[in-house]
């Protein structure tokens, strides 16, 4: 949750600012939008290539600052005119799924990989004033596609961050949406419907949960600790799957872990702990610490 101070704080970075949200009509990006629209911003544009949730977004929330763009991050062209006079750029446009990235890995790497680099291209030659990128725990020793390239995007910001003075590039970190679409609750939730035992991966698979509305406060709030190329953490609470299963149903399988899937993900590692400021809710991670000291940043 933001506290009134906080919000008076955010709200001065915010003032009369041109938003873009790229991915703004997933999950996490649709509640952005809608927080940031209770700010003093001049207008915010959401790119994504969803037509029919970018459809739902507009209906859903009526103000005219919001404009509705639909298109991908790998159009140059596009991305050039969405970004066009911006101040502020919220990344979140990827191939998120594991499955479907594992078996589409020229696409996952074109979007997460090559996107992200014409979207951080794009914010240098617009002089846009803050880039943030949304990043996942699977980026952490990374064990999948997904992963890998959602790691690659980190260091791609950092490095952006490192070698100029603006935009401020900064990347945020954290663990799975609780209530995104696609997710295991919406799984369980039909498999319980159906009178069928519950899907699990693995009995001792624990997980990092956010509900979308805690990542976009988390997002907000990282506003007010823009260090120039460094990564965002939350002290995330670990759930084990088993246990939160056991709520909608007694009656369980084991499916098996996905192809590159963890037992138990890691938020952030003991060597990058070495290299983070440490916060009561969150490490400041220094990527470069040792070239670029964090002071420096």
């Amino acid at each position: 949750m933001i506290t009134k101070i906080q919000y008076t704080k955010i709200s001065k970075i915010l003032k009369n600012k041109k938003i873009l949200v790229s991915g703004g009509a997933g999950s996490v990006g649709r509640i952005l939008v809608k927080k940031l629209l209770a700010y003093p911003i001049d207008s915010i544009r959401v790119l994504d290539i969803n037509e029919h949730a970018l459809f739902e977004l507009e209906h859903e929330i009526n103000d005219p600052r919001l404009r509705i763009l639909l298109g991908s991050i790998l159009d140059k062209d596009r991305i050039e005119l969405a970004g066009k006079n911006i101040d502020i750029i919220f990344h979140a446009a990827a191939i998120k799924n594991i499955e479907i990235s594992e078996y589409n890995p020229i696409e996952t790497i074109d979007t997460n990989v090559n996107g992200t680099v014409n979207m951080i291209r794009m914010a240098i030659r617009n002089n846009a004033k803050i880039f943030l990128n949304v990043s996942t725990d699977k980026a952490t020793n990374p064990s999948t596609l997904y992963g890998t390239t959602k790691q690659l995007t980190e260091r791609l910001t950092s490095w952006a961050g490192i070698t100029n003075a603006e935009p401020k590039f900064v990347s945020v970190r954290f663990g799975n949406i609780m209530d995104s679409r696609g997710n295991v609750f919406e799984i369980w939730e039909k498999e319980s419907k159906d009178k069928k035992p519950l899907s699990l991966t693995h009995p001792l698979a624990e997980r990092y949960f956010f509900k979308s509305d805690e990542a976009a406060d988390f997002i907000l709030k990282c506003l007010l600790m823009m260090k120039r190329g460094a990564v965002l953490i939350p002290k995330m609470k670990s759930y084990k799957i088993k246990t939160l299963a056991q709520k909608y149903s007694k009656k369980q399988k084991i499916i098996g872990l996905r192809q590159g899937e963890k037992i138990k993900e890691i938020l952030i590692t003991n060597e990058e702990k070495q290299k983070s400021l440490e916060k009561n809710d969150m490490w400041i991670l220094n990527p470069y610490k040792d070239q670029y000291p964090l002071n420096l940043l």
